[in-house]
């Protein structure tokens, strides 16, 4: 007779089989008897987040950052409704993640049960509602189904995306057979052949310019574009939400043109638009990443491989594993009669930056404050940076460390992912990780920080506090006129506050740019969690291209106390912001 075991039992085994070392949730009565699984599990840490969307944003940096398969827990109604906007970011940066969602118990669906989303008789249908944020969702409804419906999600998930199970709890607490477990995880399918780029490149005369994107990080394909780019000589751009695959010491950083997009160098278009092949390299360079360069785009010729075609015309082809198919192309490109003769280095790699109009107002300068950040970090951090006006600069004007991640969540931009995601890296990659964010995306997820703390994880956490949320504040400068604003706060001193709400954990206001130094090395010598919050001003302009346009269009630029002026912007601005 078949020995025999509880299906979250099954799901655990499963898990830790194939390399998954924590699961990230928020504990609840539909999802509690998996905790009570992963408890009696040698190799699995069950890690408990203070709210799902955090549990999810965990997941989603812990797998960004190349530690594995992330996998979030969430218990049934409001519990499980929280992690839709984490999932969305996971689905639209197609970022590996499974979640494994509680459900009130089979017998109760359609009957009025608390927290009833089976979809029957006017309940809320969890299996429609999952299925609009993720690659595969199955509603679990024997068990016997887990059997096949686990490695279908691992298996999908894998594949670039969220993958969703929905668990009742009669089901979870149910007995199947005890299976061998799985060995590993399974591979991408699909290995593109490179070679009609290939002969592209043997034709072009010219110069080449690559840009990177986000899935290079994901296959971890870093090394193998960099071979293709010496062996080019190409110029290399990223898009913003992979800052960290090429550029940095030790690859290619004399040939970086910097970042792409709004928040990017605005000497890109000029490089792409002397090319003479632009090769897109996993990424589907959507508007943020895109904007002002569709012009120089639409001249050039352009060519892209990734695992989804981009939202340009071009030709395209598919692969699901670029470190394979990039290493196929240099190999295609190597040796006498392949060397793509007629490529040509440029006499000139410009750097170009967004130059925002000069503020003169109470606060340290957003500028100053990465400039003295990047002056005290270490090689060996890993970097996530929040939404808004505080993303916008670190994204332009923060270097990537030598031998660090730089993580940025741009498929839905929400606020207060990186509080949840520095955790998640934490745990996987085990070095001290940096959060940079602003106020507004604190007062959001934050509280998080509770988690660091708890976990006495390396982390740490370098606020801007603008009092308000800023980028909305600049917009109603620029778009309405300034005549009223639903964006500012009153003042909050979190360095403080968070130092006594969290006995013994390091965190300082900083409200002079002369202290900032000793400040952020003080924090980052430590082993725990730390906390950095810098008082800057809501009034200053970001490096962002479309205010940058706007200030240019008016002829105007944002004064000292945040009021238009007349006066001319045309000297601030860069040419083509």
């Amino acid at each position: 007779m078949d020995r025999q075991q509880r299906v979250v039992d099954h799901i655990v085994d499963q898990l830790a089989a194939t390399g998954v070392d924590y699961l990230f949730g928020v504990d609840g009565a539909n999802i509690e008897d998996l905790y009570d699984a992963a408890y009696f599990h040698d190799g699995v840490t069950a890690v408990l987040a203070k709210h799902e969307f955090s549990a999810a944003t965990m997941a989603d940096g812990f797998s960004r950052a190349g530690c594995g398969l992330g996998v979030v827990m969430a218990t049934s109604g409001g519990g499980s409704l929280n992690l839709v906007p984490g999932l969305g970011e996971s689905l639209a940066s197609r970022v590996p993640v499974l979640a494994l969602i509680g459900q009130p118990p089979t017998a109760m669906d359609g009957r009025g049960s608390f927290q009833d989303t089976s979809g029957r008789n006017g309940a809320l249908d969890a299996q429609a509602l999952f299925s609009a944020v993720s690659v595969y969702c199955r509603r679990i409804t024997s068990a016997e189904q887990i059997l096949t419906a686990l490695p279908e999600a691992i298996a999908a998930a894998w594949r670039g995306g969220p993958a969703v199970l929905l668990l009742p709890k009669d089901i979870q607490q149910s007995l199947v057979p005890v299976r061998s477990r799985l060995s590993s995880a399974p591979e991408p399918t699909t290995v593109g052949d490179p070679w009609p780029i290939a002969r592209a490149l043997r034709r072009a005369r010219g110069s080449v310019t690559i840009i990177a994107g986000e899935q290079v990080a994901r296959d971890d394909a870093r090394d193998e574009l960099e071979r293709l780019r010496a062996l080019l000589r190409a110029r290399v751009a990223t898009v913003p939400d992979a800052k960290d695959v090429s550029g940095s010491p030790g690859l290619g950083s004399s040939s970086s043109l910097g970042v792409t997009g709004v928040m990017g160098h605005p000497g890109i278009a000029d490089a792409i638009r002397d090319s003479a092949l632009c090769l897109l390299i996993g990424t589907r360079l959507n508007v943020t990443a895109r904007t002002g360069l569709e012009e120089a785009l639409g001249g050039a010729p352009t060519m892209s491989m990734g695992s989804a075609a981009p939202y340009l015309a071009c030709t395209h082809i598919h692969t699901d594993d670029l470190k394979a198919s990039l290493s196929q192309l240099a190999m295609m490109l190597s040796g006498y009669g392949r060397r793509p003769n007629g490529v040509r280095v440029p006499e000139v790699v410009g750097h170009e930056e967004l130059v925002p109009p000069r503020y003169d107002g109470d606060g340290i300068r957003y500028r100053e404050a990465v400039s003295a950040l990047d002056a005290v970090l270490p090689d060996d951090v890993d970097i996530v940076v929040d939404a808004g006006n505080t993303g916008a600069s670190a994204i332009h004007n923060l270097p990537v460390r030598r031998s660090g991640r730089f993580i940025v969540a741009l498929g839905m931009g929400g606020m207060g992912y990186s509080f949840g995601a520095a955790i998640g890296m934490a745990f996987g990659r085990g070095r001290r990780v940096v959060v940079v964010a602003g106020d507004g995306s604190f007062f959001m997820h934050g509280m998080e920080m509770h988690t660091a703390w708890q976990y006495r994880l390396p982390i740490t956490f370098v606020l801007f506090n603008n009092n308000a949320h800023a980028m909305c504040v600049t917009r109603e400068q620029l778009y309405y006129r300034d005549i009223y604003s639903y964006n500012r706060f009153r003042p909050a001193n979190l360095g403080a506050g968070l130092a006594a709400m969290l006995p013994g954990l390091h965190s300082v206001n900083v409200a002079e740019a002369g202290q900032l130094p000793s400040a952020l090395g003080e924090a980052l010598a430590g082993d725990g969690p730390s906390v950095v919050s810098i008082e800057c001003s809501a009034d200053e302009i970001p490096p962002f291209a479309p205010f940058l346009a706007a200030l240019q269009k008016s002829g105007s630029h944002i004064g000292p106390q945040g009021r238009p002026t007349t006066e001319e912007s045309r000297p601030h601005v860069a040419a083509r912001a």
